[in-house]
């Protein structure tokens, strides 16, 4: 049976002993810098959709909503995989690593079948149930089709990414998704400047994009001898195997599909300002998302990390990542509102023009709403540092509650109150954005304080409790 590779054997060893800042550096800022530069790149994307025409912008921001709700079932199978692999590495098990491993990419492939079976032929019928409106259906059916085809390829390429990250090949895969991305983006200028083509050829571009990682990541892992390789006589369908995984998975698949239906109703109760007012709000996000992806990614590398160090028994180095991480992210935070609160008017002003006309209303729409929803950035640095804490501890089921407290607490029922009892206009979308990124960070800090009081509890004490993955406050009071 394979062990591990030298250069994975090196990388554990690395991530285990080195300052916690350093790995923090080292490991979670090309993966920072990609999700940056992804951030930037959909919004050329949006301005690429923008020439075609403002519905259009306005389809595509309704529908990325839907495709996320969806791509979350890939999403979940890869963080809840990642943990208990992660896990596994740090102890040094190489065995429990490949069958781990195997079974995942397995259960990839099968939900993927089932969702392309199940939504490219029903594609209509399941945004009308969605309630989705029909001029936006009218618009991007199609262009929805091809985008669940991506998702479907997305599935598999989605576990393999986060089964490199947690190997620590940060930088293999800011290169690829970089090269991925130029990729797309060529192919979507071509379509959209010379061809002159619509939606469909857009989201053709993306299933393109996603098909190349397909083919590197097959070809990468039958190059690859070591623990981390595909084996199909490795994989495991049993309950033994499957459950832990499925355990960590299913709350963050219905933490994001729930985040993502919670941003649908937003965008649905968002258009009794106006159909543009959707398109909008997707454009402010997009804005918004030069900052905050920044997080994501730093939230993506520090998990695995933190995964690694608790299988190790290395407590007090999970929690030193932690605060590494939340100095990184709310500096972050304030980067990205001094840049934003200059540059916004600029920013904005570019989605205004359309191969027809300058639609001055449009970009007001977008600069009301995001000279609110700026003023969250620093909150949900905060906010995605616990998330790297909670779910390199397991605590899954916790990041669920704080992003449906998001949506469905902090964002939807106050929306509701400023459309009821105010005059506010689409002001009033931006204000609840802040006040929803906000409160979630408040509520973060809520949530990280017990865990970081039991990871200073006493050693043999925490380790048990940690393990038995139980927050009982009579376990807190007995024992700290």
């Amino acid at each position: 049976m394979a062990g591990f590779s030298k250069k994975d054997e090196k990388f554990r060893e690395y991530a285990l002993t080195a300052s916690p800042m350093k790995v923090l550096l080292v490991v979670a800022f090309p993966l920072a810098l990609y999700q940056a530069l992804e951030a930037f790149f959909k919004i050329l994307d949006a301005m690429m959709a923008s020439h075609i025409g403002s519905s259009e912008v306005s389809a595509v921001a309704c529908l990325s909503q839907i495709t996320l709700m969806i791509n979350a079932l890939g999403t979940g199978l890869a963080v809840g995989g990642s943990i208990k692999i992660s896990e596994a590495y740090g102890q040094g098990d190489s065995e429990l690593v490949r069958r781990r491993v195997s079974t995942i990419y397995a259960m990839a492939v099968l939900v993927a079948g089932v969702i392309a079976l199940t939504l490219v032929p029903f594609a209509e019928p399941f945004l009308r149930l969605l309630r989705t409106p029909e001029d936006l259906i009218k618009t991007g059916a199609g262009y929805f089709r091809v985008e669940i085809l991506s998702l479907v390829v997305g599935f598999f390429n989605t576990v393999f990414i986060a089964i490199e990250r947690s190997r620590g090949h940060s930088r293999r895969i800011l290169m690829l998704n970089m090269g991925v991305i130029a990729v797309k983006l060529s192919l979507t200028a071509f379509f959209v400047y010379v061809v002159r083509g619509g939606l469909i050829l857009i989201a053709v571009a993306t299933l393109i994009g996603q098909l190349l990682v397909l083919v590197y990541a097959t070809f990468t892992m039958r190059r690859d001898d070591g623990a981390f390789r595909f084996t199909p006589g490795m994989v495991s369908l049993t309950r033994q195997t499957v459950g832990p995984m499925l355990n960590l998975a299913y709350p963050v698949s219905a933490e994001k599909m729930l985040f993502a239906a919670g941003k649908v109703i937003v965008n649905a109760m968002s258009g009794m300002y106006g159909a543009l007012t959707v398109g909008a709000l997707g454009i402010s996000n997009n804005i918004g998302g030069l900052t905050t992806q920044w997080h994501l990614g730093f939230t993506d590398g520090a998990a695995p990390l933190i995964s690694q160090n608790r299988g190790a028994g290395k407590y007090k180095r999970t929690l030193q990542v932690y605060f590494s991480l939340v100095a990184v992210d709310v500096i972050i935070g304030m980067i990205g509102l001094g840049i934003v609160s200059v540059a916004l008017p600029a920013i904005a002003d570019v989605f205004a023009h359309s191969q027809s006309h300058y639609d001055a209303a449009f970009r007001d729409m977008i600069v009301s709403i995001h000279r609110w929803e700026m003023l969250g950035y620093i909150t949900l640095g905060i906010n995605s540092a616990t998330m790297a804490l909670l779910i390199g501890y397991g605590y899954t089921k916790r990041t669920m509650i704080l992003n449906v407290v998001r949506v469905f607490a902090y964002r939807v029922p106050v929306l509701w109150a400023f459309q009821r009892f105010t005059s506010l206009g689409v002001e009033a979308v931006g204000m609840t954005m802040m006040v929803s990124n906000v409160m979630t960070g408040v509520t973060a800090i809520g949530m990280a304080i017990p865990v970081v009081k039991i990871m200073r509890c006493d050693s043999d004490s925490g380790k048990k409790l940690i393990k038995s993955m139980v927050l009982r406050t009579a376990d807190r009071q007995g024992m700290c």
